[in-house]
Protein backbone atom coordinates (compact mmCIF):
# COMPACT_ATOMS: atom_id res chain seq x y z
CA UNK A 1 0.00 0.00 0.00
CA UNK A 2 1.53 2.99 -1.37
CA UNK A 3 1.73 6.36 1.16
CA UNK A 4 2.63 9.45 0.93
CA UNK A 5 2.87 11.22 4.59
CA UNK A 6 3.38 15.32 4.30
CA UNK A 7 4.55 17.13 8.00
CA UNK A 8 6.33 20.51 8.55
CA UNK A 9 2.81 22.66 8.19
CA UNK A 10 1.58 25.41 10.43
CA UNK A 11 1.14 28.69 11.18
CA UNK A 12 4.10 31.79 10.16
CA UNK A 13 3.96 35.58 9.70
CA UNK A 14 4.43 36.89 6.41
CA UNK A 15 8.55 37.08 5.75
CA UNK A 16 8.51 33.57 7.32
CA UNK A 17 10.14 30.32 6.14
CA UNK A 18 8.42 26.75 6.81
CA UNK A 19 9.77 23.19 5.68
CA UNK A 20 7.36 20.61 4.04
CA UNK A 21 8.51 16.99 4.17
CA UNK A 22 6.86 14.28 2.45
CA UNK A 23 7.72 10.54 3.90
CA UNK A 24 6.64 8.01 1.14
CA UNK A 25 6.19 4.35 0.95
CA UNK A 26 4.85 1.37 -0.51
CA UNK A 27 7.19 2.04 -4.01
CA UNK A 28 10.20 2.40 -5.34
CA UNK A 29 10.21 6.02 -4.84
CA UNK A 30 13.37 6.45 -7.29
CA UNK A 31 11.27 5.77 -10.33
CA UNK A 32 8.67 8.40 -9.56
CA UNK A 33 8.98 11.96 -10.15
CA UNK A 34 7.29 14.14 -7.04
CA UNK A 35 5.29 17.32 -6.73
CA UNK A 36 3.61 19.56 -4.33
CA UNK A 37 0.70 21.37 -4.89
CA UNK A 38 -1.59 23.67 -2.97
CA UNK A 39 -5.10 24.57 -2.86
CA UNK A 40 -7.39 26.47 -1.44
CA UNK A 41 -10.73 25.70 -0.32
CA UNK A 42 -13.54 26.49 -3.68
CA UNK A 43 -10.31 26.40 -5.87
CA UNK A 44 -8.72 24.33 -7.70
CA UNK A 45 -5.10 22.41 -6.97
CA UNK A 46 -2.98 24.03 -8.46
CA UNK A 47 0.83 23.17 -9.38
CA UNK A 48 3.59 24.58 -6.77
CA UNK A 49 6.78 22.87 -7.59
CA UNK A 50 7.83 19.46 -9.54
CA UNK A 51 11.31 17.01 -9.29
CA UNK A 52 12.67 14.48 -11.63
CA UNK A 53 13.52 11.06 -10.16
CA UNK A 54 17.03 11.98 -10.02
CA UNK A 55 16.62 15.32 -8.85
CA UNK A 56 18.29 16.99 -11.57
CA UNK A 57 15.79 18.90 -13.03
CA UNK A 58 13.03 20.93 -11.06
CA UNK A 59 10.27 23.25 -12.07
CA UNK A 60 8.37 25.92 -10.16
CA UNK A 61 4.96 27.60 -10.59
CA UNK A 62 6.05 31.33 -11.34
CA UNK A 63 4.96 33.46 -8.01
CA UNK A 64 7.09 30.67 -6.31
CA UNK A 65 9.94 30.93 -7.95
CA UNK A 66 13.63 32.49 -5.81
CA UNK A 67 11.10 31.54 -2.63
CA UNK A 68 10.53 27.57 -2.86
CA UNK A 69 12.98 24.86 -3.22
CA UNK A 70 11.75 21.41 -3.86
CA UNK A 71 14.79 18.63 -3.34
CA UNK A 72 14.60 14.98 -2.93
CA UNK A 73 16.25 12.52 -0.53
CA UNK A 74 15.87 8.85 -2.76
CA UNK A 75 17.71 6.58 0.32
CA UNK A 76 15.34 8.08 2.80
CA UNK A 77 12.44 8.35 0.27
CA UNK A 78 11.39 11.97 1.13
CA UNK A 79 10.81 14.89 -0.64
CA UNK A 80 10.88 18.47 0.54
CA UNK A 81 9.50 22.02 0.12
CA UNK A 82 11.67 24.75 2.02
CA UNK A 83 9.60 27.67 1.72
CA UNK A 84 10.86 30.97 2.24
CA UNK A 85 9.71 34.80 2.13
CA UNK A 86 5.91 33.23 2.67
CA UNK A 87 3.32 35.48 1.59
CA UNK A 88 -0.62 35.69 2.42
CA UNK A 89 -1.47 34.15 -0.92
CA UNK A 90 0.60 31.02 -0.28
CA UNK A 91 -2.01 29.90 2.34
CA UNK A 92 -3.36 26.35 1.32
CA UNK A 93 -3.64 23.06 2.35
CA UNK A 94 -0.03 21.53 0.50
CA UNK A 95 -0.05 18.22 -1.17
CA UNK A 96 2.78 16.33 -1.98
CA UNK A 97 2.16 13.71 -5.12
CA UNK A 98 4.22 10.53 -6.93
CA UNK A 99 3.95 10.50 -10.21
CA UNK A 100 5.90 7.35 -12.46
CA UNK A 101 7.96 8.46 -14.98
CA UNK A 102 9.82 6.65 -17.29
CA UNK A 103 12.68 9.00 -17.99
CA UNK A 104 14.90 10.22 -15.47
CA UNK A 105 15.07 13.60 -15.78
CA UNK A 106 11.53 14.43 -16.78
CA UNK A 107 8.94 16.61 -14.84
CA UNK A 108 5.27 16.87 -14.78
CA UNK A 109 3.24 19.89 -14.03
CA UNK A 110 -0.66 18.57 -14.19
CA UNK A 111 -2.01 16.85 -10.94
CA UNK A 112 -3.47 13.81 -13.99
CA UNK A 113 0.24 12.88 -14.01
CA UNK A 114 0.34 12.20 -10.09
CA UNK A 115 -1.33 8.15 -9.18
CA UNK A 116 -0.39 8.51 -5.74
CA UNK A 117 -1.08 11.39 -3.08
CA UNK A 118 -1.02 12.56 0.48
CA UNK A 119 -3.17 13.90 2.96
CA UNK A 120 -2.14 17.46 2.68
CA UNK A 121 -0.86 19.62 5.44
CA UNK A 122 -1.95 22.99 6.24
CA UNK A 123 0.12 26.25 5.34
CA UNK A 124 -0.84 29.04 6.94
CA UNK A 125 0.56 32.66 6.50
CA UNK A 126 -0.35 35.95 8.39
CA UNK A 127 0.08 39.15 7.40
Amino acid sequence: QVQLVESGGGLVQAGGSLRLSCAASGLTFSTYGMGWFRQDPGKEREFVAAISRSGSTTEYQDSVKGRFTISRDNAKKTVYLQMNNLKPDDTAVYYCAAGYLAIMTMVRRGPRDYQFWGQGAQVTVSS
